[in-house]
């Protein structure tokens, strides 16, 4: 898997970009940071020389964390959804090598991938072409996609179904496009929501957070987390998975981010 001239990723972010540039959007963004010393860049050839390596770990019931060791970047974990209609991957991390591609080649590879927001689109390409399989997106983010292919599937409304059970639900917090993944046949048949940031899972696990940013702590519009609890009400699902490892809300999900949107109501108004 290794290109003879690498595309650049950005340090910071994670990011892949179809050619060097001296900035990354991303990171300019109020969203995300550049660095006090300024933009670093790397490749995915750099990563896979260095002291880098994939982390494959059961994540809960039919469900397959996926990410990368040590920290590198925002440091997020895809999750590989062992649903029946096939193997469908949540969220990106950075690194890819031959040997992460037989792991999930074993477990039955990848027939499709859906991103929460840009933060996470990073190497997504190249999971597409590793696998042969399209990219779900939604339409409100294309202009962030800093790595443009014809595998790119967007897609616009708030719903969206990819597979037999499995939703796309574009809540549009932190990013006009940020989307869950509904599994209903997740958490034993009960359903599980797969939330990235969007819906943050918080060291207490009784409540979820809402942010616009969370590395410079800009609360999402009232407005904004109202419109998503409202359109989540008539999902049911009993675990919640983010962004991290170990992220997870097990049990009683629903109920969990209905009073942490009224929380959070409560609090900003």
């Amino acid at each position: 898997m290794t290109a003879e001239n690498p595309l650049p990723i950005c340090a910071t972010c994670g990011m892949q970009y179809a050619a060097p540039r001296p900035d990354c959007p991303i990171c300019e963004d109020e969203r995300q940071y550049v660095p006090p010393d300024g933009q670093r860049w790397t490749n995915l050839n750099e990563l896979r020389a260095g002291e880098y390596t994939s982390r494959v770990e059961e994540e809960g019931p039919g469900l397959i964390g996926v990410g990368m060791q040590p920290r590198f970047a925002i440091g997020q974990r895809a999750l590989l959804v062992r649903a029946e209609s096939g193997n469908f991957l949540w969220d990106c991390t950075p690194y890819l090598d031959d040997e992460l591609v037989a792991r999930i080649d074993e477990l039955g590879g990848i027939t499709g991938i859906a991103i929460s927001h840009p933060h996470y689109y990073t190497t997504m390409i190249e999971w597409s072409r590793a696998f042969d399989a399209p990219i779900h997106l939604h339409e409100k983010d294309a202009q962030w996609v800093g790595r443009p292919d014809p595998a790119v599937r967007f897609w616009s409304g708030r719903e969206h179904r990819v597979a037999p059970g499995l939703t796309l639900l574009n809540l549009g917090v932190h990013f006009a496009g940020g989307t869950v993944l509904h599994w209903s046949a997740g958490a034993g048949g009960k359903g599980a929501l797969l939330s990235g940031d969007i819906v943050q899972v918080i060291p207490d696990r009784t409540h979820v957070g809402f942010m616009y940013s969370y590395p410079n702590l800009i609360p999402e519009r009232p407005a904004v987390v109202r419109a998503a609890a409202e359109m989540l009400q008539p999902y049911p699902f009993e675990d919640i998975y983010g962004a991290w490892w170990q992220a997870v809300v097990r049990g009683e999900g629903h109920q969990v981010v209905q009073r942490s949107a009224k929380r959070y109501l409560e609090f900003v108004s």
